[in-house]
C-alpha cells in the first residue's frame, strides 16, 4: 500500500516536470493546500520548499492561488524576479465548485498582462488544479 502511495506522489512531481535537486518556491501557502502534493515536490527535489520570504535563485514557483487573494498580475509580475531564466510558475488553484476557484478566463487574461505565456494544465489533485506558465521565448531572446 505504501509504495501505490509514493507512486501517486511521485506522479504529481512528473505532471508537474520537477526535476531531482531543483529548487522550488512555494507562494500563498495556507492550511487548504494540498500536503500530498507538496510532499512529493519535497521528495523529488530532496529537500524542502523555499518559503516567500527566499532570495534564492528558482527553477520552479508553486503560486497557491485563489480569488480572494488579491491581484493576480501583480503576484506574477512578483514572482517572476526570483525565476532562473528556463524557470517555470506553476498557478495552483481551487477546481471549479471549491471555495477560492479562479476562473481560467481571469488567469488568462492575468498571464498575457504579466507578459508570460501559458503552455498546458494539469489536473493535480482532488481540489486544485495547475496552470504552467513560462516567459514566452521572444522575451528571453530581447533579454540578451
Amino acid at each position: 500500500m505504501v509504495a501505490a502511495e509514493d507512486a501517486g506522489k511521485i506522479g504529481v512531481a512528473d505532471k508537474l516536470g520537477i526535476e531531482p535537486g531543483a529548487v522550488v518556491q512555494e507562494i500563498g501557502w495556507d492550511e487548504d493546500v494540498d500536503d500530498d502534493l507538496r510532499a512529493a515536490v519535497e521528495e523529488r527535489v530532496g529537500g524542502d520548499l523555499l518559503d516567500e520570504d527566499a532570495d534564492d535563485v528558482v527553477d520552479v514557483v508553486l503560486l497557491w492561488w485563489r480569488e480572494e487573494d488579491g491581484d493576480l498580475v501583480d503576484a506574477l509580475v512578483d514572482v517572476t524576479s526570483p525565476l532562473a531564466d528556463e524557470g517555470v510558475i506553476w498557478v495552483l488553484t481551487p477546481k471549479t465548485g471549491r471555495s477560492g476557484h479562479v476562473e481560467p478566463s481571469d488567469i488568462a487574461e492575468a498571464t498575457s498582462t504579466a507578459g508570460l505565456a501559458q503552455t498546458s494544465n494539469v489536473n493535480v489533485s482532488e481540489d486544485w488544479t495547475a496552470v504552467r506558465l513560462v516567459s514566452p521565448k521572444n522575451a528571453k531572446v530581447n533579454k540578451r
